[in-house]
């Protein structure tokens, strides 16, 4: 660092460091007035707020992309499903009989999406076990699909978290291990029943009654 700090500074070296750094000091008053009247602007939302960043990966900023992209009235989208379509965030994955076909996503909003993607790293980066479902989720997906499909499947999936935090007007809770096992169960039995419809059998789902 010595070395490099050495050498000839000239007066029109001079002259350039001080009008980057005027640039820079007037980026920074910018960003800083913009960031206020955002805060303004968003003050009755304060409550939404503070419930998506209950979101693993999800902060303040993250947030504010989602409002203001989204809004707070997800009546105006029947599912999760509908609002995953409309942002360009569906995974786009089509299976036949356990062939996929496709794996391309729809267009939605640049900003939105650049925020779930950011949001998807940020929940990745969650070391602790146990700490975050969207984490395990990542380390699964990548492992199998790679990192740009698992980053897309996990903003997905904060999208949808999202909704129903928007929708429920409750913060985010971490799901037991019981719920996320009944949930990968729900998602494999509904895989085998659309692999069999798709080879054209009629499916009827009776449970399995206990043995006595």
């Amino acid at each position: 660092m010595e070395r490099a700090l050495s050498g000839r500074l000239t007066a029109h070296h001079r002259l350039l460091l001080t009008t980057h750094l005027a640039h820079i000091d007037f980026l920074d008053e910018e960003i800083a007035q913009l960031s206020a009247a955002i805060a303004e602007r968003l003050g009755p939302l304060e409550d939404e707020l503070a419930r998506l960043d209950t979101i693993p990966g999800v902060d303040r900023q993250t947030a504010e992309v989602l409002l203001a992209e989204v809004g707070v009235e997800m009546g105006r989208f029947p599912t999760p499903g509908h609002l995953a379509s409309w942002a360009g965030m569906c995974p786009g994955n089509h299976e036949s009989a356990g062939k996929r076909t496709s794996g391309k996503t729809r267009k939605g909003s640049k900003w939105l999406r650049r925020a779930l993607t950011e949001a998807a790293h940020g929940a990745a980066r969650t070391k602790q076990p146990g700490r975050s479902a969207l984490a395990g989720d990542y380390r699964r997906l990548v492992a199998r699909r790679g990192k740009k499909k698992a980053t897309i499947a996990v903003g997905h999936r904060s999208l949808v978290i999202a909704y129903h935090v928007l929708r429920d007007r409750q913060a985010y809770r971490e799901p037991t291990p019981l719920a996320l096992d009944e949930h990968r169960r729900h998602r494999a039995r509904n895989r085998a029943v659309d692999q069999l419809r798709q080879l054209g059998f009629a499916v009827t789902l009776t449970p399995k009654e206990d043995a006595a």
